[in-house]
């Protein structure tokens, strides 16, 4: 597993634009999948977006498309969320997780497919 932490989240007006990182550790980020779920109160944990190992392909919400961008950046062991246009809907603590994608083919929407979550941060959206 992967030990993983997010940053970036705040208060934002609607329409406004924020954008997240979380930072790993251990020396194998390169083989991880990397995915983003929201939370808002009272609501299942939901996904957001992901991207593949090597960051070719990335992954959406039918919600979000269109308007967040994951990526990755490998050196760094970092992969980002950048919001734009941001709902207050969006209002949830956001999520980072990781499963090793070098091993059997696993769904990227599905949250059970994930190993290793970071704590999450919290995403104010204001109408």
């Amino acid at each position: 597993q992967v030990q993983l932490v997010e940053s970036g989240g705040g208060l934002v007006q609607a329409g406004g634009s924020l954008k997240l990182s979380c930072a790993t550790s251990g020396r194998t980020f390169n083989n991880y999948a990397m995915g983003w779920f929201r939370q808002a109160p009272g609501k299942e944990r939901e996904f957001v977006g992901a991207i593949s190992m090597s960051g070719i392909n990335t992954y959406y919400s039918n919600s979000v498309r269109g308007r967040f961008t994951v990526s990755r950046d490998n050196a760094k062991k970092t992969v980002y969320l950048q919001m734009n246009s941001l709902k207050p809907e969006a209002t949830a603590v956001y999520s980072c997780a990781a499963f090793d994608g070098s091993g059997r083919f696993r769904d990227y929407y599905t949250k059970a497919s994930y190993d290793s979550w970071g704590p999450g941060t919290q995403v104010t959206v204001s109408s």
